[in-house]
């Protein structure tokens, strides 16, 4: 790894402990927020030059403070000068501006910074969008464009909607540690944000790469830690388990020529038995005592796959069975999308054809390439290889992350010869 993309992807690690630590400490989210920006671009100068420092995190920390400092100094001298001017007896200097609604911390090292920050941005007063993009942006690293691929709405619109969950924290403002009634709200929003980051990291939304690891690994450090916080949580469980039975198939999925190899052409040998094991553990445990939720029954759905041997060997009437409980528990159109499949598998492709029909016109997936990547492969295993090419083709064509589009216009090119 080169120096500059080892600084990088250090940067992008800090940030939310940065940003938790200052938002803990000053109050004011969009204020520490812009500091943050401002060490971290003083970072990325210094940094390849100087060598990274023993301490980075204390060290952005520091220059963040600084910044916020100034800030404030320029901010209470143009105070003055304004109560001057109208003969105002001046305010007493107490503390900084912002300080009334500063975030004090319970007991040191309670609660990890990065995790406060990610329930803070799941703030009550803000819708639950708004939620999932701030906390996205503020603690996932994701960029504007990248979140807007994940709600599948236009770049402009989300950037419009994160301003304006910035604007309502800053009024709204906010405490750590949380009140009890808010805490499992949040934590809720908290997992869904936490899966759609682990989802992009898994799958890039864009780009020359399918994966990004460093979305992953912090997704599963998050949900880790959420566990260990909340050990009889059967959602964060859930999650956990779900993400460590998709994350153990992660190698398997890049061929040793660098192609994209879907789940039914994987070589099984190479998936991680730990971690499935681990998972698999760890679910059984959870159904056995929490009460069911979405995440456990797509953990479950995961660790069906993970059982089998072959494609062949999948349990895929049990698996639409599952798919019909999710989607009573959850208005998303990718669930059905999937179970699609999973009754194409179970009870033929025509039958996948019409559970796919049934949200063919849903707006919500009218930018993903997924609806003709699933129609492509229902036609094909029907024997319309024509409409199967055709379709094949206006995936690849919607596809943003290169190695799935070349997979699809590959599948295109050969279907059916």
């Amino acid at each position: 790894m080169s120096g500059e993309r080892a600084v990088e992807d250090l940067l992008r690690r800090s940030a939310p402990q940065v940003l938790g630590a200052l938002v803990r400490r000053h109050g004011r989210f969009d204020l520490c927020e812009d500091a943050v920006q401002e060490a971290l671009l003083a970072a990325a100068t210094a940094w390849p030059e100087n060598g990274i420092p023993d301490e980075p995190v204390a060290w952005l920390v520091t220059v963040a403070g600084r910044r916020l400092t100034d800030q404030w100094r320029s901010e209470s001298a143009r105070r003055r000068r304004e109560e001057a001017v109208a003969a105002q007896e001046p305010p007493e200097d107490r503390h900084a501006p912002g300080a009334d609604v500063e975030m004090m911390a319970g007991a040191p090292g309670s609660v990890d910074d990065t995790l406060d920050l990610l329930l803070l941005c799941a703030h009550p007063a803000l819708s639950e969008p708004s939620r999932i993009a701030l906390t996205l942006r503020a603690v996932g690293g994701l960029t504007t464009a990248e979140i807007a691929r994940a709600f599948l709405v236009p770049e402009p619109a989300m950037a419009q909607r994160i301003s304006r969950a910035k604007a309502t924290v800053r009024a709204a403002g906010g405490s750590f540690p949380l009140p009890g009634e808010d805490r499992d709200e949040r934590l809720a929003v908290a997992l869904h944000v936490l899966y759609v980051i682990f989802n992009e990291g898994y799958t890039a939304g864009a780009g020359r790469h399918l994966t990004r690891v460093d979305l992953t690994t912090e997704a599963l450090r998050l949900v880790r830690r959420l566990h260990e916080l909340h050990p009889g949580d059967g959602e964060i469980a859930g999650l956990l388990a779900l993400m460590q039975l998709i994350e153990a198939r992660r190698e398997a999925r890049i061929g040793a020529d660098g192609r994209f190899v879907p789940l039914a052409d994987q070589d099984r040998r190479r998936w991680d038995r730990r971690a499935i094991a681990e998972a698999t553990q760890l679910l059984e445990r959870t159904m056995a005592t929490a009460p069911l939720g979405p995440y456990q029954l797509q953990a479950a759905i995961a660790a069906l796959h993970a059982e089998a041997a072959t494609d062949a060997d999948t349990d895929w009437r049990q698996i639409v069975v599952l798919y019909g409980m999710l989607e009573r528990r959850s208005d998303n159109p990718v669930v059905t999308l999937n179970k699609a499949v999973a009754v194409g598998m179970a009870h033929g492709p025509r039958a996948g054809l019409e559970v796919l029909d049934s949200v063919a016109g849903d707006p919500r997936l009218r930018r993903s390439h997924r609806p003709d990547a699933v129609r492509a492969h229902l036609l094909e295993r029907l024997g319309d290889h024509a409409g199967a090419r055709e379709h094949f083709r206006r995936a690849a064509r919607a596809a943003l992350n290169l190695p799935e589009k070349r997979y699809l216009e590959e599948r295109a090119a050969h279907t059916g010869s």
